[in-house]
């Protein structure tokens, strides 16, 4: 027999069925499977929560006494150090010269945005070959959501207002077709995307939306240590089964919640949602000196037995970066000089210094540093830390990071690692004919970070090391030649380009902390490098091998992820603009570019 506040939910997720369906028969009748519809514009509305939406009337099995819960902060602790530079003046020539760049990349993004309305309105993505649509980020429409902060920073408004009109009308965050959604890319992406563009125009409709979706979200933290279920099966939690977190779970999943859900209780004053994600914070500084690295974290953690050292890799590549990225942004957005976010930046950089940068051998003896991997074997007592010198585009937020973090702890050491490991990314795009780097590579690593000339035969033995032949001369050359391998790199290992942000971000980052336009230039070349590889018919594509061999013709991968107009061509279109155009002093990016405001 079903009991009543059983059969209540089944009538609620009854009804969220019938509403989700209406609006994707309204998404595949559309012309082409996702056209925007034409409609009247409207003005701003007043900011009511949604009462009796679902996720916020739901029954938590493990609830929180709110006399129990974290004091929110409701202003900063500090006055911390400026981050932006004091910019020089600009010639007319000068200014002419960079409104012609930004002028460039605005048009990209406004061939990519059309494509979106056009083909995939309302979906996730559009396929930028062949002109349809995926949802890979459950079907609310990351792309939408994600690009309506660059919208606005644009000076798009008549197009903010006309994606903002369907996201309160469609963007419902009840149900998905996913049998499960990414508890992390949820939040970075439609979370974020909801706060920054709230934050930017103050539009009460994207806070509502924002409200809804932390609720949302929410619910996957009603676990018995109430720790998140990192993938999360909502359907379940819908009919109010219990639940836990996973005994297998990466440290970006866990480790990058804390902005969002931090700036959504500053917008409502309910400290819930930061009660929730500094208990996550606490736990990693408790164990930050007890792991097989201390400092650092491995990528896979055991959330389900809170036990933050369960696996063997150390890195601030992918799996991992965000959570090391979020530690001195946490820091600006809080205004924080000291407490957990400090200690955990600091003692991590502090280790990666140590055992994960490393500078490569190249041939011009270029000065420059990548974060690599530790890998520690658990069962040998020595913990012997051995360095894997293996990059890759997700590597490249370090730059960004370290620069924004040593102007915040006012750190010397700091800025001058920024300055290497992003004149490291630089170089490895410079390195490729195509002017693009790839996904991930190993590098060819010196001995010493002081003193690196170049040594070709040592470079052959790396390459041939890395492709199990050996070491011969012989045997390198011709994998050198097959694999088109430029000299520095021992092998190319994912050799896609999927219109990563990351190295724009450090670079500018890099700009607006220094003030030099050595590092516009390095954008430009970067921005005409990845247009001349990526761009289709309809918009750009991710390409499956940005090295290919000379003269045979780069395949496209028909995939465009919302990245691309959320973070990407966003970095591109600020290093390019007035310095005071989302201020580093005023405004902090989470990981998906996203701008928030600073608490002050």
């Amino acid at each position: 027999m079903i009991s009543l506040g059983r059969r209540r939910i089944l009538s609620v997720l009854l009804a969220a069925f019938v509403i989700l369906t209406v609006w994707r028969a309204r998404e595949l009748s559309a012309s082409g499977g996702g056209a925007a519809p034409e409609r009247p514009m409207t003005g701003y509305s007043k900011y009511e929560p949604e009462k009796d939406y679902f996720w916020r009337t739901i029954k938590h099995n493990f609830p929180i006494n709110p006399s129990q819960m974290r004091s929110l902060p409701t202003s900063a602790a500090a006055t911390l150090p400026p981050i932006q530079a004091k910019f020089p003046p600009e010639s007319a020539d000068e200014k002419k010269v960079r409104l012609g760049r930004r002028n460039d990349i605005k048009e990209s993004f406004i061939k990519s945005w059309n494509a979106y309305k056009k083909y995939a309105w309302l979906r996730d993505e559009v396929t930028p070959v062949s002109g349809s649509y995926k949802d890979p980020f459950g079907g609310w429409g990351a792309t939408l959501i994600d690009a309506l902060d660059t919208l606005w920073i644009m000076g798009l408004k008549d197009e903010f207002e006309y994606a903002v009109y369907d996201v309160e009308k469609n963007a419902l965050f009840l149900s998905t077709l996913s049998k499960e959604i990414n508890v992390f890319e949820t939040t970075i992406r439609f979370l974020g995307g909801l706060l920054s563009a709230y934050d930017l125009s103050g539009d009460k409709r994207l806070l509502v939306k924002a409200h809804n979706v932390g609720d949302m979200l929410y619910k996957a933290f009603d676990t018995p240590n109430h720790l998140p279920i990192a993938r999360w099966d909502l359907h379940d939690a819908a009919y109010g089964n219990k639940q836990e977190s996973q005994s297998t779970s990466l440290l970006a999943e866990i480790g990058s919640l804390c902005m969002e859900f931090t700036r959504l209780s500053l917008l409502t004053k309910d400290p819930k949602y930061y009660d929730a994600v500094q208990h996550i914070s606490e736990l990693l500084a408790a164990s930050q000196e007890k792991t097989k690295l201390p400092g650092m974290w491995p990528v896979v953690v055991d959330t389900q037995k809170e036990y933050f050292d369960a696996g063997t890799t150390y890195t601030l590549g992918g799996m991992a970066d965000s959570t090391y990225e979020y530690f001195p942004k946490m820091m600006a957005l809080l205004g924080q000089q000291d407490g957990i976010y400090y200690d955990m930046y600091t003692r991590s950089m502090e280790a990666a210094n140590e055992y994960l940068f490393y500078r490569p051998m190249t041939p011009t003896s270029e000065d420059i540093l990548f974060p690599g991997f530790v890998d520690i074997d658990a069962n040998d007592p020595s913990r012997k830390k051995e360095l894997r010198p293996a990059s890759g585009h997700l590597t490249c937020f370090t730059g960004g990071m370290l620069a924004l973090g040593g102007k915040l702890i006012s750190s010397n050491d700091h800025l001058s690692w920024a300055d290497k490991l992003t004149n490291g990314c630089v170089w490895a795009y410079r390195s490729f004919a195509t002017g693009v780097m790839p996904e991930t590579f190993y590098l060819s690593p010196c001995a010493d970070r002081d003193s690196c000339p170049w040594d070709a035969t040592k470079w052959q033995a790396d390459v041939a090391k890395a492709h199990g032949a050996g070491g011969g001369t012989k045997e390198a050359q011709s994998i050198i030649a097959k694999e088109h391998i430029p000299e520095g790199f021992s092998s190319i290992m994912d050799a896609r380009y999927i219109l990563r942000p990351e190295a724009i971000e450090s670079v500018f980052i890099m700009y607006r902390i220094t003030g030099d336009r050595k590092w516009q230039d390095k954008a430009w070349e970067m921005w005409k490098a990845i247009d001349n590889l990526t761009s289709t018919k309809l918009a750009n594509s991710a390409v499956r091998n940005m090295n290919p061999p000379e003269g045979q013709k780069v395949e496209m991968a028909d995939s465009m992820e919302s990245f691309w107009l959320g973070e990407t061509l966003k970095y591109f279109y600020l290093i390019f603009s007035e310095p005071d155009l989302i201020s580093l002093d005023e405004w902090v990016f989470n990981t998906e570019a996203h701008p928030f405001k600073r608490l002050r």
